[in-house]
């Protein structure tokens, strides 16, 4: 019973004291505009390695990394390309960077560069 007091008068001083007093935020950016980061998530590319290529169908299976911008974590899935110029320029096995997007509720390789 006594720890479970002392733990409550503890867990009183902690949280009644002010979270910041007089100034001690003065200097900070407080704007709500996002600070950019060097690489854009409109324009991020995300590593991948090309697992298959299928013409046809103009799919192309990626073993990727997160694709933050879809909420994607990092797994291997077929991907439509956007045009069938990238389906010819990759083979299995390539390394790549893409850019996956949502087009038109399909995720759709927007960009794709070999490395």
């Amino acid at each position: 019973m006594k720890k479970l007091i002392v733990a409550s008068a503890a867990f009183a001083v902690v949280f009644a004291a002010p979270a910041f007093a007089g100034d001690d935020m003065a200097g900070m950016n407080m704007s709500t505009k996002p600070v950019a980061s060097k690489t854009s998530s409109k324009t991020a590319l995300t590593d991948a390695e090309v697992k298959k290529v299928d013409p046809e169908t103009g799919m192309v299976t990626l073993k990727h990394g997160a694709l933050e911008n879809v909420g994607m974590p990092p797994m291997t899935m077929a991907f439509k390309a956007n045009d069938a110029a990238m389906v010819k320029q990759v083979k299995e096995g390539d390394k790549v960077k893409v850019r996956v997007e949502n087009v038109d509720g399909t995720l759709t390789i927007v960009k794709l560069e070999k490395h």
